[in-house]
């Protein structure tokens, strides 16, 4: 079971597909930050996450935690294995499977990756599964914010960052 070994890794404020969290245990977390003067919103969407996780870093993150050689090639053959189209089998490249048994826990592994960096530059934030909400004190640093966490996420993790949906936002403009 891999759950053990990843769930003590991921962020406090992560709370898609967790046990015992739910999204109104996220909207919870938005109210305090909100009330503790954090009312500048990074909202950030990233582009078709599910259907574009890079296979090579994802199997570079799980090989960090994962030691045995033939778990972490179980779950690469895993997201090799296609998809059926029409009565047809077609490779996938990239992806994670919706829906799979594995999905949820390998999505959070990527995205574990953004909340660390997140974490690492002292910033508040709210996940849930692939929406995030980053919380700022100033307009400003909010700007900063999408900037960095944007250049991360591109660079990093080999995932698109839609720009016309990721926006900086006073959090009245915010729906989440």
């Amino acid at each position: 079971m891999l759950q053990p070994l990843y769930e003590p890794q991921f962020s406090p404020t992560s709370y898609g597909f967790r046990p015992h969290r739910s999204a109104h245990d996220a909207l919870l977390k938005c109210g305090e930050y909100i009330s503790a003067g954090y009312v500048f919103t990074v909202d950030m969407d990233l582009e078709k996450f599910f259907d574009t996780v890079c296979h090579s870093k994802l199997i570079e993150i799980l090989s960090r935690t994962i030691k045995d050689g033939r778990v972490v090639s179980l779950i690469h053959k895993y997201l090799n294995s296609g998809v059926l189209i029409g009565g047809n089998t077609e490779g996938t490249l990239v992806g994670v499977p919706q829906g799979g048994p594995l999905s949820p826990l390998l999505s959070n592994t990527v995205l574990n990756e953004p909340d660390k960096e997140l974490i690492r530059k002292g910033h508040l934030f709210v996940c849930y599964a692939d929406d995030s909400m980053v919380f700022c004190r100033s307009e400003s640093a909010a700007k900063q914010t999408k900037e960095s966490i944007t250049r991360f996420i591109e660079g990093k993790l080999h995932q698109r960052v839609n720009r016309e949906k990721t926006i900086v936002s006073y959090v009245k403009g915010v729906k989440y």
